[in-house]
């Protein structure tokens, strides 16, 4: 077998592997999601207290992604990743066994931590695979994340419904999702940093290409976390529907993002990113619309589901792009992951500031404009070459004895 061959069937294997892991990460999200009343009921907070908890994930998100980049040069993606996708499964017990207040800040801090070095770490080796590939994958990879958060989602749910204790639960789901994730990580890309390759610094503002494709993703996540926190509150409040078609609507949305992630790479591949993304944004802005002027609940959950539609692609397209952008692409990934996390932590507050300040019309038209930027702005994802990750003299361990 000559060596062109093989490389490429180690890539098409890699891009499975990285593809389980996304899914991995996505099922421990829905995993903890599920079991939040549980965890609330467990640390004897209220709920306003739960929500300063809830930030921590993203506080902690925050601070550790810089350092994944350091963490891939010292140990190579491959250990980097099975590293890091081992401890973030494992955290997802800690929050369940936090007593109080004090102990489940501490233990979503750590939680979040580990999510977000394991998001920047899979993403770069997500977008090193499309490079080789020469072809779009990210959508595909952020779909099978939804897929993976929606599996979490409906186990935790049945988990729920049978009254389950979620320490028992969380244990049994991240034991399951830890011996994937490592088993997954033994086909992903050996890539290791040149023998002259200058590690990258532990703490660095993100270059300014990655503010640019950063803003990008924040309008989406902001639509993104809206949308999720606050459809279902939409349709009750502003359109009086049933708990039930309120719920559907937000199941709805979900699914409709899922189902554009998975199918979204033969469209970047046929328009391109920047055209993608204009259409993209056109949809989210049309939806957008007839949420705000809808009078009928169908007419609203029509408007969220091209709202999902609308902003699927976009978060993915921003991952590939600040992959290919400047001389420190791990720093890029890592800057725009933090925007992104940024926006997905005040979407669902500021919705909520702004509605009880004017209402749900007025603040759903501000994630209306929003969407606009992804029309404006869609050309700073113009695709320009598919550079490597490592640098073009980094080796790719050969797995052959």
């Amino acid at each position: 077998m000559s060596n062109v061959v093989y490389e490429q069937r180690e890539v098409r294997r890699s891009r499975y592997a990285v593809a389980a892991v996304f899914a991995v990460h996505g099922a421990v999200t829905g995993s903890f999601a599920t079991r939040v009343p549980w965890i609330q009921d467990h640390a004897g907070v209220s709920a306003g207290q739960l929500g300063i908890a809830l930030a921590f994930p993203a506080l902690g998100a925050s601070v550790a992604m810089p350092l994944a980049g350091t963490v891939t040069h010292r140990f190579g993606a491959r250990n980097a990743l099975r590293g890091l996708i081992a401890l973030w499964t494992l955290s997802l017990v800690l929050p369940s066994l936090a007593p109080n207040l004090l102990t489940l800040c501490l233990a979503l801090f750590t939680y979040g931590a580990t999510a977000g070095m394991a998001d920047v770490a899979m993403n770069a080796l997500g977008v090193e695979v499309e490079n080789r590939l020469g072809r779009s994958i990210m959508s595909g990879l952020h779909g099978m994340w939804s897929a993976g958060a929606l599996a979490g989602s409906a186990a935790g749910t049945l988990a729920a419904h049978l009254g389950s204790d979620a320490r028992l639960h969380h244990v049994l789901a991240a034991a399951v999702l830890t011996v994937v994730g490592v088993l997954s990580c033994q086909w992903v890309l050996d890539l290791q940093p040149a023998e002259d390759e200058e590690p990258p610094p532990r703490f660095a503002l993100p270059p300014r290409s990655a503010l640019l494709i950063g803003a990008i993703g924040f309008c989406a996540v902001f639509a993104e976390g809206a949308s999720l926190d606050w459809s279902a509150v939409y349709l009750r409040e502003q359109l009086q529907t049933s708990a039930g078609l309120a719920a559907a609507c937000t199941t709805g949305f979900t699914l409709t993002m899922a189902i554009a992630r998975i199918a979204g790479d033969k469209v970047v591949d046929r328009f391109g990113a920047v055209r993608t993304v204009r259409a993209s944004g056109a949809l989210a802005v049309l939806g957008g619309l007839l949420i705000v002027l809808a009078e009928h609940p169908a007419v609203a959950m029509s408007g969220f589901a091209l709202m999902g539609l609308g902003i699927a692609v976009v978060v993915p397209l921003c991952f590939a792009a600040a992959g290919r952008s400047g001389s420190n692409p791990s720093l890029a990934i890592a800057g725009v992951a933090t925007i992104t996390y940024t926006s997905g932590l005040i979407a669902p507050s500021a919705i909520g500031m702004l509605a009880q300040a004017t209402s749900l019309m007025v603040s759903f038209a501000l994630v209306t404009l929003l969407s606009c930027g992804l029309v404006a702005f869609a050309r700073v994802l113009r695709p320009g070459d598919r550079a490597t990750i490592s640098r073009p003299d980094a080796a790719v361990a050969d797995p052959r004895p």
